[in-house]
């Protein structure tokens, strides 16, 4: 996985995209993820609730507008999208739209048929996030419930319909060299738009343990995807700010030219504007729209 003059890698401009996530139905997940303190099998110690309400996912929108984000990030937990769940999603995306129209609304509901999708889009939904969260050869060892390929499928649907793909992968869960170049091998495939990169952060409750990478082999990591998928947004999302700490800086000449602002789904991220002063020091601009 090792690129050549990696040092040198620059970004092809000088501009940053940012995204907020909004956890619009937490918890109680049939699936057994092992990397997921919303699994109901693990028990973790987590705020769970079945739908947010509406008013609060626009006030969240309006934020995170604020904070400068050009992604809002429409997240439910559960294997899939079903009528009830779907209903929610596009009633959320309109009501966001209607108070932000500048904000991309990206879906991230689990697995999605072609009819699903579209009625996402309908809605206002310009993306759909979808990972494939490692390699098909080492996804048994991380869930049961479902398959890698029912994964995939979802975002060959995501394409066909015309939605923006934003597709990628946690790292340190135990998977080998190999199995990262082969999910990559897979992202490069389906040539998304985005690709997210999560770094594994554990829970007590879960049975994955410590993430076994240090900073070096994560910019690495980041280098390497930015390789392979030169013309895709590179989002450094979960796990961000526990891997790099102090040296977060650094994804950025690695590659990343997106990262989530604010709180991920059950773990507290940095307050939006110490990455704003952050980015700014850097002499980064922050994009003002999807187009830069």
């Amino acid at each position: 996985m090792n690129v050549s003059n990696a040092n040198t890698v620059k970004m092809p401009d000088k501009t940053v995209f940012l995204c907020a996530i909004s956890n619009i139905s937490s918890g109680s997940c049939s699936e057994d993820c092992a990397f997921c303190t919303q699994s109901a099998h693990y028990h973790a110690d987590i705020e769970r609730y079945k739908y947010k309400a509406i008013d609060q996912i626009v006030h969240e929108a309006k934020l995170a507008r604020a904070n400068r984000a050009i992604g809002f990030c429409l997240v439910t937990a559960g294997r899939g999208i079903d009528d009830k769940i779907l209903s929610f999603v596009c009633e959320a995306a309109a009501a966001v739209k209607k108070a932000e129209p500048d904000l991309n609304i990206i879906a991230c509901n689990g697995t999605a048929t072609v009819e699903q999708l579209h009625e996402l889009k309908k809605a206002g939904v310009g993306s759909y996030n979808h990972n494939l969260e490692s390699s098909r050869e080492y996804y048994p060892k991380i869930c049961t419930t479902h398959t890698w390929e029912e994964r995939y499928e979802t975002c060959e649907n995501v394409k066909s319909v015309g939605l923006d793909l934003c597709s990628g992968g946690i790292f340190g869960m135990g998977e080998s060299e190999a199995d990262r170049t082969s999910m990559v091998a897979s992202l490069k495939a389906l040539s998304p738009t985005s690709v997210a990169i999560n770094f594994y952060h554990p829970n007590p409750a879960l049975p994955l343990k410590e993430n076994p990478l240090d900073i070096d082999k994560a910019l690495e990591i980041v280098r390497y995807v930015k390789s392979q998928l030169p013309n895709a947004m590179i989002m450094v999302a979960g796990g961000r700010e526990r891997m790099f700490g102090e040296r977060q800086a650094e994804i950025f000449t690695a590659g990343a030219n997106s990262i989530v602002i604010g709180n991920y789904l059950t773990t507290k991220g940095n307050a939006p504007d110490k990455d704003i002063v952050m980015l700014e020091s850097l002499g980064l601009k922050i994009a003002a729209s999807c187009h830069g």
